[in-house]
């Protein structure tokens, strides 16, 4: 039967218990991790968010009913003990902070019983997800996710500190707006009192934080929810926390500056890693003929090689069909891998078709340097020799051909090395690669919608040389934005925005919008740059992602309280649900069942 804690009050959590606490009395609280009964003493390791520590029942000190009661204690009873610091009688536990002492105890109140877990409480759990997100509350428990989520506390404190000391002031922005349709579906809120009327859950509080520039706040900053009604992947959730900021009168290089220091003190600070700055930069153009990605993986080789120039007179139809289409040919040196079994290539194969591509041609060069290919008859002895030697290609090596489109190239090959650095087991996982990617498109071209939509959004700054091209080639306009990429994962971004009316209406002319459309989306933010707005810019984090990447943990749900899954739905929860048909009526909602259909 549970008990009070009246009269009790907790002296230390576990680990601050130490050798130093030697011949002094504590009193110590939390769940029973493990009970080793040994007949004439039992041990229990209790455990609290702070860790592990031993303690020691024998009849002689705690007294024969305090005994008993210490042979009731199971898996995750929520029990206090009081008792003096010992030295530990047997062998030190290396593992353990507290390895080294145990609390000999004199006292022991069950504050509450406990059903068996569905699942052990340990570290690095086999358990199925499914079941661990259902009893989420129970794997909150296990220490790896308690560390996790104490450095993400951590980790906003830090922020705070360093933004605040930089001059930023920290200011709440509303989570009920205006829906402004462009970019991810939005969470639509209906509203009681404006029947027929929806709020929208912020994607980001882009919009307001450049109100609050022109409102003179000068720097501002927030820890802020934000909700996109998107596919989930192991680094998107469809509510978030994104680290925010805006600040005035500043260019790229204030902006970045800024933000170097702030990643080399969080990184320094809370994971000891020294972040070297400057952070290097490369141009969007620079990453994608690289890498064929705008967030690279720097922390390996093997970079894309265009081979275009090479192979655009050869007999290889493959090759010559895509460089006459405006497209090119571009390859990948695999090291060492010519000898590469025909299914793991045609399993390669089968990955390229996944991510668009038409196919994949390879070449391995023996080590006595003849080769085996799936074009070569298409090409001459000279065509081929050319070919490996821009390859850069050694005996023993395996080239990876793609030819489409280039964005398609880039997407097939940038894809296809990361794939096939993970399954060779080529990349560093201790490294920490940062870098900054600049000089984006400033637009993209929308076959859905047939024109072209902001690659950012449409308060970007396009680069001062590229303004002129707005009007005759607005495709070749580059933006004066920034992404912050860490180990191939896009950490946050931000742009300089527009804050001169001429370009901004030029901007919304080259989107299609008239100046009706812009003023009915956006009216509130234009009305207000007419009233002085200063040169400003601004970048946002993914909380959720930064502190995966710092714990090295494979999805975002690892350093999230209480995520959802795949289809946006809480486990634990039964979120979302239906509601009763009395808060519909008072909005005005009428629910239609939808046909499904078999796509």
């Amino acid at each position: 039967m549970a008990e009070s804690m009246k009269g009790l009050k907790r002296s230390h959590r576990c680990t601050e218990v130490s050798n130093k606490n030697i011949g002094e009395e504590v009193t110590v609280m939390g769940w029973v991790q493990k009970r080793r009964n040994l007949g004439s003493l039992i041990f229990i390791d209790l455990r609290d968010r702070s860790g592990i520590l031993q303690l020691l029942f024998n009849e002689d000190e705690i007294g024969a009913e305090g005994y008993k009661k210490a042979g009731l204690l199971r898996s995750e009873f929520v029990i206090a003990a009081t008792g003096i610091v010992n030295k530990r009688g047997g062998e030190v536990n290396e593992s353990l902070k507290t390895g080294d002492i145990e609390v000999v105890v004199k006292s022991l109140r069950i504050l509450s019983e406990s059903e068996t877990p569905p699942f052990p409480i340990e570290e690095n759990s086999q358990t199925k997800d499914e079941l661990r997100l259902k009893y989420r509350y129970l794997d909150l428990r296990r220490p790896d996710l308690q560390r996790n989520l104490i450095l993400r506390s951590q980790t906003t404190t830090l922020i705070r500190q360093f933004l605040t000391e930089e001059g930023f002031l920290e200011i709440e922005t509303p989570m009920l707006g205006k829906s402004t349709p462009e970019g991810a579906r939005t969470y639509l809120v209906p509203s009681r009192v404006h029947p027929g009327n929806f709020y929208a859950l912020p994607q980001s509080p882009q919009l307001y934080k450049q109100l609050l520039m022109c409102s003179g706040y000068d720097r501002y900053f927030q820890i802020a929810r934000c909700f996109r009604d998107e596919d989930l992947r192991a680094d998107r959730q469809p509510e978030f926390t994104q680290v925010d900021m805006e600040l005035s009168f500043v260019d790229i290089d204030d902006v970045i500056d800024v933000n170097e220091r702030l990643l080399a003190r969080i990184f320094k600070e809370l994971v000891g890693v020294d972040v070297p700055l400057p952070i290097q930069r490369m141009t969007w153009q620079e990453a994608m003929d690289r890498f064929g990605s705008d967030k690279p993986d720097t922390r390996f080789g093997m970079e894309l090689v265009d081979v275009t120039e090479v192979v655009k007179g050869c007999g290889f139809g493959v090759f010559t069909g895509a460089i006459e289409a405006g497209g090119s040919v571009r390859g990948l040196n695999v090291k060492g891998q010519a000898a590469m079994p025909r299914k793991k290539i045609d399993a390669l194969v089968e990955f390229a078709k996944g991510i668009g591509a038409k196919g994949l041609a390879y070449l391995c060069i023996n080590d006595d340097g003849t080769y085996k290919s799936s074009f070569a008859k298409f090409m001459t002895d000279d065509e081929l020799k050319a070919l490996v030697e821009k390859m850069q290609g050694q005996p023993g090596d395996l080239l990876l051909f793609a030819a489409d489109k280039t964005l398609m190239v880039y997407t097939v090959l940038g894809g296809l090395r990361i794939e096939i650095a993970n399954k060779l087991d080529l990349i560093d996982k201790s490294k920490f690669n940062f870098l900054w990617v600049t000089e984006f498109p400033l637009l993209e071209y929308s076959e859905e919608e047939g024109r072209y939509v902001a690659m950012h959004h449409p308060f970007t700054m396009p680069m001062d040389e590229d303004l002129e091209l707005l009007d005759s080639n607005p495709g070749a306009v580059r933006a004066k934005a920034y992404d912050i990429v860490l180990n191939g994962t896009e950490l946050g971004g931000g742009s300089i925005r527009i804050h001169q009316n001429d370009v901004q209406e030029k901007m919304f002319e080259v989107l299609g919008f008239t100046k009706e459309d812009a003023y009915e989306r956006f009216g509130f933010l234009l009305n207000a740059f007419k009233y002085g707005v200063p040169p400003h810019a601004g970048l946002a984090y993914g909380l959720d992602r930064l502190v995966m990447l710092m714990v090295q943990a494979e999805s975002i749900r690892d350093v999230i309280a209480f995520p959802k899954v795949k289809d946006a739905s809480c486990l634990m929860t039964d979120a979302p649900n239906v509601v009763e048909q009395t808060q519909l009526d008072e909005l005005g909602i009428r629910i239609e069942k939808m046909e499904e259909t078999n796509e």
